[in-house]
């Protein structure tokens, strides 16, 4: 039995295209969340002479690991081949659910806020562990499972109430609770997986959704409605975001949740 397609993605590698040209003007998150990598590697002692920035959106990484961590060559590679051009280095095209490497050759894969799209997770974690080199390293952040829950439960509000349903309208994410699983199945040895919450405000919210369309974060769900969301739907969805999570300053508040987890290749 095939495993279930969740994710459109070829529409993931359109948003990303489209997205690349404006790309430094709503990359706030995947700034924040390249510096909270960094900071993790920084606790590592070892050097990793070959690199791998897996989906690497505009460079955001790679800005941050030239010439440091011994890393000698750095690879990036994105679905997009409009991002994957961003970064000015070696960088190739390349999709996370197939990837074009030999077995072995990796001393570190990091990856920053891409493997939330992948359909198969599992299998992607497979192929991640047979690109590293004994002892390798390998470490992520991913979007976790209460990301944007204020706008999602005012869609799914809006929608019920205007069209008697709900259809996808957010991806689903991986749970913590989950993910140092997945990283033993995957054949990784001293699993860690926690959780870093991000706390942004809009004075607008439809800001917040400018934003997730300038970093390629669209819906990308293969069963998402292919029309226009109904201006009712989508005006009620606003007006339910300001009336229940509005702060005293009639702010709105936008939640990420950053999972960030990171696994080792067992050593020979």
């Amino acid at each position: 039995m095939s495993d279930p397609i969740i994710f459109d993605r070829a529409q993931v590698r359109r948003q990303r295209d489209r997205a690349a040209a404006n790309l430094a003007q709503h990359d706030f998150l995947l700034q924040e969340s390249a510096d909270r990598l960094i900071d993790r590697l920084q606790d590592v002692t070892r050097r990793f002479p070959l690199a791998l920035d897996l989906g690497c959106h505009g460079g955001e990484l790679s800005q941050r690991l030239q010439g440091r961590f011994g890393i000698e060559t750095l690879i990036s590679c994105d679905l997009s081949p409009r991002m994957a051009a961003l970064t000015g280095g070696l960088s190739v095209a390349a999709d996370e659910e197939t990837l074009p490497f030999a077995e072995g050759r990796f001393d570190l894969v990091i990856s920053n806020l891409s493997l939330h799209w992948v359909n198969d997770l599992p299998g992607a974690l497979l192929q991640i562990r047979r690109l590293l080199k004994p002892d390798g390293l390998f470490i992520a952040a991913l979007l976790g499972g209460e990301t944007l829950r204020e706008w999602r439960q005012a869609m799914m509000e809006a929608e019920l109430a205007e069209e008697g349903g709900v259809s996808p309208r957010v991806s689903p994410f991986v749970d913590v609770r989950d993910a140092g699983g997945l990283l033993q199945r995957a054949g990784f040895s001293l699993p860690v997986a926690d959780i870093d919450p991000v706390n942004v405000t809009y004075g607008n919210p439809m800001t917040l959704l400018a934003d997730l369309r300038g970093m390629g974060e669209s819906n990308a769900v293969k069963a998402r409605r292919k029309s226009f969301t109904r201006r009712a739907t989508l005006m009620r969805a606003l007006s339910l975001y300001q009336e229940r999570f509005a702060d005293d300053e009639g702010r709105m508040p936008a939640s990420f949740q950053i999972l960030t987890v990171t696994g080792w290749t067992p050593a020979k």
